[in-house]
């Protein structure tokens, strides 16, 4: 087994087939409210592990806001998106069941 630590910013995304992972991540960082991606899919899993802040997140037909110290999990094919609300920064690992980032943008 190797052991290849690698610095990750605080808003920088890793396919794991760069690392030898069968998971890719996304770790967000963002500061202005209303901001976040719009609707898409993927063909697997999407867990966001909540730092901090909070966000709308909108997940088929529901919507739920998630906040910091939550786990959200959207299953797949699921459309989903999510904004910033107010109330400070959103900090996010967004971890995708996929060891490469395959994305379906629906708007």
């Amino acid at each position: 087994m190797a052991i290849l630590p690698r610095d990750v910013g605080r808003d920088e995304d890793i396919e794991g087939r760069l690392l030898g992972s069968p998971v890719s991540i996304m770790r967000e960082y963002i500061t202005t409210p209303g901001r976040g991606p719009r609707l898409h899919r993927h063909p697997y899993a999407e867990t966001f592990v909540i730092h901090h802040g909070r966000a709308l997140f909108t997940v088929g037909e529901e919507q739920v806001v998630g906040v910091g110290g939550q786990i959200l999990v959207v299953p797949s094919l699921v459309d989903h998106r999510f904004e910033v609300l107010d109330g400070g920064t959103y900090e996010a690992t967004h971890v995708h069941a996929s060891d490469r980032f395959i994305t379906e943008w629906l708007e």
